[in-house]
């Protein structure tokens, strides 16, 4: 599989400096969210959305240096992205994050919950800051889509009748919303074509399906020690996603099992069997790699560099994350 790490080389000095710049944005004049701040930007992400915007800004300046405003857009979206983590562990009731302890298991709910608040007020603070206000809009809307999406999928909670148009449609405000909005504002950023901006835009949607997918597939694959939960936890919490939307088709008794919430004995397991013997990871798998492929389409617009060779090879590391 190939390595973060290693494929963010041409930007890996400036994602060092925007994770020192995260915890003092933060600011240090409140003790625990200073703690927050330390600990959720030294969990060891893959700062992939940071990193999709330092690439784009690269790709699109092209022999310019990265201009500040990039640089703190760039900033921005980690920490939306980190205030929409801290959120999500708190209706999740997750207490582990990347193998360390959520804010919501160190502190308590109510913490994490304005932690998570001020996290989004600072960054619209800074977004405001940048002064570009088609860049606040598409920002702004996905600070929306993460609520969008978070309400969805609590009012679709082990509801069988879930299709796989609105599965897609909520991994996009949870997932490839911030993607897409956060590498066509890279671009408006750097003054490219409106038609370029739409396609780092459409870029950043399909790579963010095929990445929510992924993951999607490995809440039944992945081992408890790299996902750091037990598998199927998104099944077992009411979250359909898209192996068990397609194994549905092949044993439709899965449905009642959903529908009674794994109310009895081994229903857990019979799900996680019946999930494994149909074609459901499979087809994912297909669902994954036809997004992936559409998202290489949208960059033919960008000049030739290592930046955009790296935004090319992201849709091979999301797919690769699979095996």
């Amino acid at each position: 599989m190939i390595s973060a790490t290693s494929l963010f080389s041409p930007v890996e000095d400036d994602l060092s400096i925007l994770t020192n710049n995260l915890k003092q944005l933060v600011g240090s004049r409140h003790p625990i969210l200073q703690a927050a701040a330390e600990h959720l930007f030294s969990a060891g992400g893959k700062r992939i959305r940071p990193a999709i915007v330092l690439l784009v800004s690269k790709a699109t300046l092209l022999n310019q240096e990265l201009t500040p405003r990039h640089r703190r857009l760039a900033e921005i979206t980690e920490m939306i992205h980190t205030a929409s983590l801290v959120h999500d562990d708190v209706v999740d009731e997750a207490e582990l994050r990347r193998k360390v302890p959520t804010v919501n298991n160190l502190y308590d709910n109510r913490i994490a919950v304005l932690a998570g608040d001020f996290l989004f007020a600072q960054s619209s603070w800074y977004l405001a800051n940048l002064d570009n206000l088609e860049v606040v809009k598409l920002l702004s809307e996905v600070i929306k889509d993460f609520a969008e999406g978070e309400i969805q999928q609590g009012l679709n909670c082990f509801d069988t009748t879930v299709t796989l148009e609105s599965y897609l449609e909520k991994s996009y405000y949870k997932t490839a919303s911030l993607i897409a909005n956060s590498a066509k504002a890279a671009g408006v950023l750097s003054d490219v074509s409106a038609e370029m901006a739409q396609a780092l835009y459409a870029y950043g949607r399909h790579l963010g399906l095929a990445f929510q997918i992924v993951d999607d597939i490995l809440d039944f694959t992945g081992s408890t020690d790299i996902l750091g939960k037990p598998a199927g936890s998104d099944l077992i919490s009411g979250n359909i996603t898209a192996p068990a939307l397609f194994a549905m088709e092949t044993f439709p008794y899965l449905e009642k099992l959903i529908e009674r919430e794994f109310s009895e004995d081994g229903d857990i397991e019979e799900a996680l069997i019946m999930i494994k013997k149909s074609d459901g990871i499979e087809r994912s798998r297909a669902l994954a790699a036809n997004h992936a492929k559409l998202s290489v389409k949208y960059l033919d617009g960008l000049a030739s560099c290592p930046s955009t060779d790296v935004l090319i090879q992201l849709s091979d590391y999301v797919l690769s994350r699979m095996y």
